[in-house]
């Protein structure tokens, strides 16, 4: 009896540390115990993930999110390797604040980098925007190389499409919930203010 009761002590801390690991992959910001969490699944070369973070994200972070009333998740869900290899480069980031900084910045420069179908100019282009962003080419270039982060990304995209149903970028859930409102402040603040 101790044997099955150490073994499976043994196998719940496996299981409940590999979900913790694949958890952390995922890019958050803001209270851990907030009430509300925003979780945003999308494509960095998508222009409606791009307007949905440039209106919304900044303003939900000066009100709610530094006040840890919410939880902020991106979730990676690239449409094509353009958006694969922005989210590599995000991912060489390690301080919470700097790769929301970063993602803010890929979104602000989409019209230039993500353009055409080249994918050599591509990378030339978000390297330029990762290295005036203050991160050393080496990095830059190991992670775009890096297969296993690759496979982290497409396997978090697998899961998703799994778990949440997604049909379109962005997709984005409050909590539990689909929103299905404006891509505007007004719409989304009205949304969260239900929920306090």
């Amino acid at each position: 009896m101790q044997k099955i009761i150490s073994y499976i002590f043994i196998l719940t801390f496996i299981f409940t540390t590999y979900l913790h690991a694949e958890e952390s992959k995922i890019l958050k910001i803001g209270n851990e115990k907030a009430n509300i969490t925003v979780k945003v699944f999308s494509s960095l070369t998508c222009p409606h993930c791009a307007k949905f973070h440039l209106n919304i994200f900044a303003k939900l972070k000066t009100q709610y999110i530094d006040a840890d009333q919410v939880l902020f998740e991106h979730h990676s869900f690239p449409l094509d390797l353009a958006a694969l290899n922005a989210e590599k480069m995000l991912r060489s980031v390690r301080n919470k604040e700097k790769s929301f900084q970063l993602l803010s910045k890929i979104y602000e420069n989409q019209n230039q980098w993500a353009v055409g179908s080249d994918i050599v100019k591509i990378n030339k282009s978000l390297k330029k925007i990762g290295l005036e962003f203050g991160l050393k080419n080496k990095i830059i270039e190991n992670y775009l190389k890096d297969e296993n982060i690759q496979d982290q990304i497409l396997n978090e995209r697998i899961k998703a499409q799994k778990n949440y149903k997604i049909e379109s970028t962005p997709t984005i859930y409050i909590n539990k919930k689909k929103y299905e409102g404006d891509h505007n402040f007004k719409s989304f603040k009205k949304a969260i203010d239900k929920l306090l």
